[in-house]
């Protein structure tokens, strides 16, 4: 018995979903925004069905059919888009509780640049934080947000400002006025620039990769995950129109992203970390962005280009990864950056979920640091590509010798 799937209003139309038409509405060729209700309709008519209702019109027969059924698909599909889930108490008394998107099925923490930094951030600061995949938007309409002693804030700047002047961590007190002044500029053309593009490139270009990211359960699952791909997908696409940048050219916007990612790879340079020697808040920033390139974006111009010539950037990634991340294992990982032993330590330790973390109760904070064995981790001076400097152009041409 075939049916289609849709949108209805009281405007007198419908949106086939099932067939991914665009919306028309009865006596008007007009193209329409409208809030409705999810509803299924038939495509033919199901003759003894049908006559066994008496004399009805087909659509109320429909009704009387499908009435119930309609209900409960409505229901689940509300649940389920929006995660609304029953409420639990949260006792953020002294304890950070971290709002974030649901994990991906990719191994990736997070889809969202911003879910990524913040929660990395708290990682580099050790300070033990929960999650709580709830689905819910701050008061702002932000995602992430944290509660601390009742306390709401969301942005990740003003987070990252309300927990330096409620518990007293800094992660740039090593930095003087001039590279302040600079690491806030590097966050802003990161945030307000590069992650535009990123954007594009999952919710737009890339969409279908995206989607089969998304971890969803049950049996509208997959009309979910293109709901929701195709709903966010119109939401990039109108913001970024009203940012400026949407109103290029694919290949203008992708020209604006490698600017962005060499940008950062000379800024880089074969430093540690994006500052100097030592971590600072703009490691959060990059690394959450670049991470996206870097596994949930297979095949695209950007991983190419990380995994590519800007080799320092991938080296940068897996560094950060390594030390912060230890339970993140990636099925696709290169060899250059992580042994088989650790790749065995790292599937023995899932995300966190619902659960504290703090990074000194987990593992060490330098690891490695000292080995000076050639391993799978090492370049061929014996250095190590995790945590140590290397020379990048001795490495490449090392490299190109093979």
């Amino acid at each position: 018995m075939p049916w289609g799937v849709g949108f209805a209003s009281s405007r007198s139309c419908v949106v086939d979903l099932s067939r991914n038409q665009s919306l028309w509405c009865a006596g008007s060729e007009e193209r329409f925004s409208f809030y409705g209700e999810i509803i299924a309709f038939p495509l033919q008519d199901y003759g003894g069905v049908m006559a066994g209702l008496g004399s009805d019109s087909w659509w109320k027969k429909t009704l009387y059919l499908t009435g119930g059924a309609l209900l409960a698909a409505a229901a689940y599909l509300l649940h389920e888009l929006l995660a609304i889930r029953k409420e639990q108490e949260v006792d953020s008394k002294d304890a950070i509780i971290l709002h974030q998107f649901s994990r991906p099925n990719n191994g990736i923490p997070s889809l969202s640049p911003f879910c990524l930094k913040m929660e990395t951030y708290l990682r580099m600061a050790d300070l033990p934080y929960q999650n709580y995949f709830d689905g819910k938007l701050s008061p702002q309409g932000k995602m992430p947000w944290i509660e601390y002693n009742c306390k709401k804030v969301s942005g990740t700047e003003f987070i990252i400002d309300f927990l330096e002047e409620k518990l007293g961590v800094n992660l740039n007190k090593h930095l003087g006025p001039h590279e302040r002044a600079v690491s806030r500029a590097v966050t802003k053309m990161v945030e307000e620039h590069f992650y535009w593009t990123l954007a594009y490139c999952q919710w737009v270009d890339n969409l279908h990769e995206t989607q089969k990211m998304l971890s969803f359960t049950g049996p509208f699952s997959d009309l979910l995950k293109w709901i929701l791909c195709h709903i966010t997908k119109g939401i990039v696409k109108r913001e970024m129109y009203g940012h400026g940048i949407g109103r290029f050219s694919e290949e203008e916007i992708y020209k604006l992203m490698e600017k962005d990612m060499r940008s950062l790879a000379g800024l880089l340079g074969d430093k540690k970390y994006i500052m100097g020697p030592k971590l600072s808040t703009l490691d959060a920033t990059v690394f959450g962005h670049l991470a996206q390139a870097m596994w949930t974006l297979p095949g695209t111009r950007p991983e190419r280009l990380i995994k590519g010539e800007l080799i320092n950037l991938a080296m940068y990634c897996e560094r950060i990864r390594r030390k912060f991340w230890p339970e993140w294992h990636h099925d696709d990982d290169n060899t250059l950056y992580e042994s088989e032993e650790s790749s065995e330590a790292s599937k023995t330790h899932p995300l966190q979920d619902f659960s504290f973390y703090s990074r000194t109760e987990t593992f060490d904070d330098e690891g490695t640091e000292n080995s000076f064995s050639r391993t799978p981790d090492t370049d061929y001076t014996g250095h190590s590509l995790f945590d140590s400097d290397v020379d990048m152009d001795d490495y490449t041409d090392h490299e190109q010798c093979k």
